[in-house]
């Protein structure tokens, strides 16, 4: 059961690394040169390096280490890996040990002097959730607000590093949290159509937690936390035995999961006489393919809400929030 971080857990806020890792900004020297080029501004997942292509526009070159469908949790940094991220001006990333494989190489690089930047960092502890094991829960893009704030974050580092383009970040940054707040709106007003007792989202691992506590809406992750963690047999017989009692309709699988274990869910249930149905792919710890609607954040979080809204009988339009959906 997921709790709220409290002030005394503010250590923990970005993991082992944030400790190691306080916001390294370039030296004095360094920000009064203007670059010949944009800087190299490589995020780990995703969801960051769009927000880093949105405030920073033409102005940086945005650049993402981990593709679509890769699983941040376990991902291991390649030789090419560690060159990208030498080659880069500064480095973003999640932090709270979502990407516990790169700690070691972040920690080398920050003492090397590079910029490298928790994004959850900044965020007050009372607004994290803790699990039962004490750990973070490292998925906070899934609450739009507070990714939003992240993206405060990220405008602000943004601008440490090429401090001529602050205001031009500033105007970026206006115009997304506009188009942010709507996100919101929109996520809030489509889960809340769904039916009482079809208000739980069961998915391959814990990585709602946020989107449950945001927008009312119960999660049951097979899976814990993290992908690794495994799941036993008696974690989904009591998740059938919930779908039956509740007459749950929908499961649903992650792009970047395995939907093995889904999959016993929904043959579990139909052995008892119910039938459920896989209620679609969502986006937990990668985005879409780079190019498409679904792989920027806003088009990640309108595919969830409004697949998650359809699925278990509420009401969402089938093309989403800006009507840019795949049909």
């Amino acid at each position: 059961m997921k709790r709220c971080s409290s002030v005394g857990r503010r250590a923990l806020l970005a993991g082992s690394v944030a400790a190691a890792l306080p916001a390294i900004t370039l030296p004095g020297a360094a920000l009064a040169q203007a670059p010949a080029a944009p800087p190299r501004v490589l995020s780990t997942i995703a969801m960051i390096g769009d927000l880093v292509r949105e405030i920073g526009g033409d102005r940086v070159r945005a650049e993402t280490l981990l593709g679509e469908g890769v699983d941040p949790h376990s991902y291991k940094p390649t030789r090419a890996d560690i060159a990208r991220l030498n080659a880069a001006d500064a480095i973003l990333y999640n932090g709270l040990l979502l990407e516990g494989q790169m700690t070691d190489v972040f920690v080398r690089l920050a003492r090397g002097g590079k910029p490298v930047f928790a994004v959850t960092e900044l965020l007050a502890a009372d607004q994290l959730l803790i699990e039962d094991d004490g750990k973070d829960d490292p998925h906070v893009w899934m609450d739009v607000t507070l990714w939003t704030k992240a993206a405060e974050h990220i405008r602000d580092e943004l601008a440490r590093l090429t401090p001529a383009n602050a205001e031009a970040f500033r105007r970026n940054h206006a115009g997304l949290a506009v188009r942010l707040a709507a996100l919101d709106g929109y996520v809030k007003q489509v889960t809340g159509t769904i039916p009482e007792n079809a208000r739980v989202l069961v998915t391959a691992h814990d990585a709602f937690g946020y989107f449950a506590r945001r927008y009312g809406i119960a999660v049951e992750g097979i899976q814990g936390l993290s992908t690794e963690a495994e799941a036993g047999l008696r974690r989904i017989q009591d998740l059938v035995a919930m779908l039956v009692e509740r007459r749950v309709p929908a499961v649903f699988v992650e792009t970047s999961v395995s939907d093995r274990n889904v999959r016993a869910l929904i043959e579990g249930a139909a052995a008892q006489g119910h039938r459920v149905a896989v209620g679609g792919a969502l986006f937990s710890d990668a985005m879409g393919p780079p190019g498409s609607y679904e792989g920027t954040y806003i088009g990640m979080m309108d595919h969830n809400a409004t697949v998650i809204a359809r699925a278990l009988g509420g009401t969402a339009p089938a093309r989403g929030l800006n009507g840019r959906l795949a049909g």
